[in-house]
């Protein structure tokens, strides 16, 4: 609707200057643009789609309540402009009545274009309480005052009009399109296992289904509760958004849903090469732990004086486990078999480590050994690299390392002492000789 220029003087006023006939005519014109200009908004306003789902639907909540009173505005906004229709054809009527008005018809021309004249019964001012001003019997205004009401009016109805519509226009849309992605994940949900009460994932899906139904029938029946305005008040009818929050939630949580439903699904398609994965590490650990205590006898047994540690048995509660893991898979029990080949996979893992640990630990004093025994040979070689293999010093320290090394049970701290005699010796040997004193100087003779 359009807002009335500013008309000169003071409307109400008991003194307001008398208007010639050129301003008589141009305010007509004025008033009679402004009068198009309201009614079609008014019409407008009464073909609004809006409007029409608003009349139609069951509203509950802040949308009921603002409605009511919306159409109790467009009442009063109608009567109004029966009021200013009235006025301004009345005032048509008198001009037309002369060419060149007389003073007296110039004076009621002025009255009843700037003056407080338009009369508006109580019926039709109930809705002035809500603009601030207490309701009365009747009022009155001047045509300018009355147009700034009716914009007033009109403003207010259609801002709830445009924001319910635009909230109809968005969300209910949106929430079909999401159920119907919902729909799609349920199925898919079902065809892995998936259940409420049984995983998760179906709960969650239980939960949105409840959610979006809640949503959708609340967006219906109370669309502006679900509308963010703009800060700025003094907008346009109708400025703000929609408040998606609650979808942005449900869309967030179905996303989630739906991987992890996709996670168990790939588990359905790479069951079968994880279960041969996780049988395989398993079997390793198995042999691992069997070499471990078969390693464990033979240093108890060859190793004198050394604390071998004991060796575990096999993992029988991941063998039992596996096999658990081997029925679901049977079953198609998927959403049971993937957290459980997950844990498996992981403990496998661990078990395998840790018997090699064990392997490594009970080998250690052979590894010893071993060492010790290609010190020993080593500088043997040495020796004889320098042809000192016939020492006797030698060959009876060697000797000595060998019997230590190569006899069982051996005792290891001796051999290590031994051995490294033996270095010490080769070591020596193969010292320079010391030249020893230089030939005695002659005599000196004095000086």
């Amino acid at each position: 609707m359009g807002v009335p220029g500013s008309f000169p003087g003071s409307p109400g006023k008991p003194h307001t200057p008398v208007m010639d006939r050129e301003e008589v005519d141009r305010a007509l014109g004025r008033l009679a643009a402004e009068y198009e200009a309201i009614e079609t908004s008014l019409l407008a306003l009464q073909d609004h789609a809006g409007r029409r789902l608003l009349e139609g639907a069951e509203l509950t909540g802040v949308t009921k309540d603002r409605w009511a009173a919306t159409e109790q505005s467009i009442t009063v906004l109608w009567a109004h402009f029966d009021a200013y229709t009235a006025a301004l054809t009345a005032a048509r009527e008198l001009r037309a009545r002369r060419r060149w008005p007389s003073p007296d018809d110039l004076a009621e021309l002025t009255e009843l274009l700037r003056g407080a004249r338009v009369t508006v019964p109580g019926a039709a001012t109930t809705g002035t309480a809500q603009f601030g001003g207490p309701a009365r019997l009747s009022e009155q205004f001047s045509l300018e005052e009355l147009v700034g009401r009716m914009n007033t009016l009109y403003a207010a109805a259609l801002d709830v009009i445009v924001s319910a519509d635009a909230v109809w226009s968005a969300l209910p849309a949106r929430i079909d399109l999401l159920a119907a992605e919902l729909r799609r994940t349920l199925s898919l949900a079902r065809s892995v296992g998936v259940r409420p009460g049984e995983h998760p994932a179906g709960d969650d899906l239980e939960r949105i289904t409840y959610e979006l139904t809640q949503l959708r029938a609340q967006v219906i029946s109370d669309p502006l509760a679900f509308w963010s305005p703009d800060a700025d008040r003094s907008a346009a009818p109708g400025g703000g958004r929609p408040d998606t929050a609650r979808y942005d939630r449900a869309a967030r949580a179905l996303e989630d849903a739906r991987r992890e439903i996709e996670a168990v699904l790939d588990v359905r398609q790479d069951a079968e090469r994880r279960l041969m994965q996780l049988r395989d590490v398993l079997s390793r650990a198995d042999r691992t732990l069997t070499e471990a205590r078969q390693a464990r006898g033979e240093v108890l047994a060859k190793i004198a004086a050394s604390e071998v540690p004991a060796v575990s048995g096999p993992p029988t509660a991941l063998h039992e486990q596996l096999t658990t893991a081997a029925e679901y898979r049977r079953h198609a029990q998927w959403h049971r078999l993937s957290p459980l080949l997950d844990s498996l996979e992981q403990r496998a893992e661990d078990e395998l480590h840790r018997a090699r640990e064990s392997l490594t630990a009970v080998t250690a004093p052979l590894a010893v050994r071993a060492e010790l025994r290609g010190r020993l040979d080593a500088y043997k070689a040495k020796a004889a690299r320098h042809g000192l293999a016939e020492d006797p010093l030698l060959t009876e320290r060697y000797d000595v390392a060998r019997r230590m090394l190569w006899s069982a049970p051996c005792d290891l701290r001796a051999a290590e002492h031994a051995v490294l005699r033996y270095q010490q010796a080769v070591a020596e040997a193969l010292l320079p000789p010391d030249p020893g004193p230089g030939p005695a100087d002659g005599p000196q003779g004095e000086a």
